[in-house]
């Protein structure tokens, strides 16, 4: 009688739940013991985050950041299913999603990502938008027409968080509304991205500068309504007009995720071995924002995309090596360096002994993100001929005909 054959469920197809799955099915199977790789996602389309800022300013399309997953998994072999999780029941091996279906499972992979905290200070949750997917985009983008279309003066904007994520906002949308544009980013402690090395920091700051970003340190937000937003500097508490509030602080575990009778760290992320099997229990793996990782070498890995795409490529090598008797290979993490755009032609970037800035950066950070798009076609394909054109275009616009041209 035939074995049933294995059945590999991934909840979330962010970048760890979908370089999983594609690891995964690219690795040598026997052809009849192949196993049932089904990836979860409540979307229908996998987002490239780190270029989700170039929608604000037209640089990029929805299509070039965010292929739906039909497209992407042809011709893999991955079944793609759109539907929240409701529940996971560990002791029965099933995950039970969101449209009622429920799917049994031998080897688990959460990948679910995070949350934006909204619940704690008054009226973020009912005012403020987050900058994590492509519906936060949308709504910040149809906001953003109606003032637009609108007869204010001034257009005013607070970003919320002076991490990587409130940076490069901030500088996008001070370049969208260069005249009318009143962007301010607020940041509690004494320093923008804290975390950054000190080159990027310094551009960074020489960026926002140069923008016209007001910068509030040691400035924590109060309250927040539909168009104040209250601060508090030191001992005193200041309410200013606002039009759009952006919050980019932290990240939270998803509340399913919390929920799991799984061992977790006090920030409720759940432990995992340097193999990224979740402790006590080798059936389920977690990587990327949810997993408490410490690799090979003792390292706490950090939440970034960078580490999920590498978290997964040992995550799918790992479950292939328990189902064919192969050796496990504990996660060794390798720090690429840290990019960030500045602008339409700004950016910096540091990593394996480079220091960029301004457009020589841009270019980078396209290219490199170019090279870990999913799959090399169609996608890349389209948008390297369309990084290849906004380049060209670039270098006539510094000639001296291109110059008189461009300010037509």
């Amino acid at each position: 009688m035939t074995e049933p054959r294995t059945r590999i469920c991934i909840l979330g197809g962010g970048f760890g739940g979908l370089y999983t799955a594609l690891r995964l099915s690219k690795l040598p199977w026997t052809t009849p013991d192949a196993p049932i790789i089904t990836l979860v996602d409540q979307g229908d389309r996998f987002l490239f985050t780190p270029l989700l800022y170039e929608l604000l300013t037209g640089e990029l399309q929805t299509w070039e950041i965010a292929p739906p997953f039909e497209e992407l998994l042809a011709h893999t072999g991955i079944h793609f299913h759109q539907s929240g999780v409701k529940a996971i029941a560990i002791d029965q091996q099933r995950a039970t999603l969101g449209d009622g279906t429920i799917l049994p499972y031998d080897r688990l992979v959460l990948a679910l990502g995070g949350d934006t905290p909204l619940n704690t200070t008054p009226g973020v949750k009912d005012h403020a938008i987050p900058f994590r997917s492509l519906d936060d985009a949308y709504r910040l983008q149809e906001r953003l027409r109606q003032l637009e279309s609108s007869d204010a003066d001034k257009i005013r904007i607070a970003v919320v968080g002076g991490g990587y994520s409130g940076v490069e906002l901030a500088c996008k949308l001070a370049e969208r509304l260069p005249a009318r544009g009143r962007i301010r980013l607020i940041e509690r402690g004494t320093e923008i991205l804290k975390r950054s090395p000190d080159y990027n920091r310094q551009v960074a700051r020489q960026a926002l500068s140069d923008l016209g970003v007001w910068l509030d340190l040691e400035t924590s937000v109060e309250a927040i309504t539909a168009d104040t937003l209250s601060l508090r500097y030191r001992d005193q508490v200041d309410t200013l007009p606002v039009d759009i509030v952006l919050w980019t602080v932290g990240t939270c575990v998803n509340s399913l995720v919390q929920s799991l009778p799984l061992p977790r760290n006090q920030q409720q992320q759940i432990k995992v071995t340097p193999t990224l099997q979740v402790v006590d229990h080798d059936q389920i793996y977690a990587l990327g924002d949810l997993a408490d990782c410490r690799d090979a070498e003792g390292q706490q890995i950090p939440a970034t995309a960078q580490a999920a795409l590498q978290q997964a490529d040992y995550a799918g090598w790992n479950i292939w090596a328990t189902l064919t008797e192969r050796p496990l290979l504990p996660f060794r993490y390798q720090h690429l360096g840290e990019m960030m755009t500045l602008g339409t032609d700004r950016a910096t970037l540091t990593g394996l002994g480079l220091n960029l800035e301004g457009l020589p950066a841009h270019l980078a950070r396209r290219l490199a993100y170019l090279y870990r798009m999913p799959t090399l076609e169609p996608i890349q394909i389209r948008v390297g001929a369309q990084l290849v054109w906004v380049g060209a275009l670039q270098k006539i616009c510094w000639s001296g005909i291109g110059k008189h041209v461009c300010s037509l």
